[in-house]
């Protein structure tokens, strides 16, 4: 069974970005999808973005446009590039193999001036 490990988060200005990393801690090839979520303080877990094992995309509304899901099979690495930040990005992102139900401990993203 492949374990996750999230990293990358930090505290950013708005409209800034940051690279998200997902290390997996055997192959991912076998993992047709991946999903990024997030959950703020008070709200419902949020789901913010999937890519197949082909590297289609599909993204929840609130982040089209400023978030892109990439993976890298040679690397066992899922990455959500984060863009365009606004205060109310600010959650832990967690990454999700859902074929397993697998789920990394989350990194913390934090938009302030």
């Amino acid at each position: 069974q492949v374990q996750l490990v999230e990293s990358g988060g930090g505290l950013v200005q708005p409209g800034g970005s940051l690279r998200l990393s997902c290390a997996a801690s055997g192959s991912i090839d076998s993992l047709h999808y991946m999903n990024w979520y997030r959950q703020a303080p008070g709200k419902q877990r949020e789901w913010v973005a999937t890519i197949t094992s082909d590297a289609a995309t599909n993204y929840a509304d609130p982040v089209k446009g400023r978030f892109a899901i990439s993976r890298d099979n040679a690397t066992n690495t899922v990455y959500l590039q984060v863009s365009s930040l606004k205060p109310e990005d600010s959650a832990i992102y967690y990454c999700n193999a859902p074929e397993y139900d697998i789920w990394g401990q989350g990194t913390q993203v934090t938009v302030s001036s």
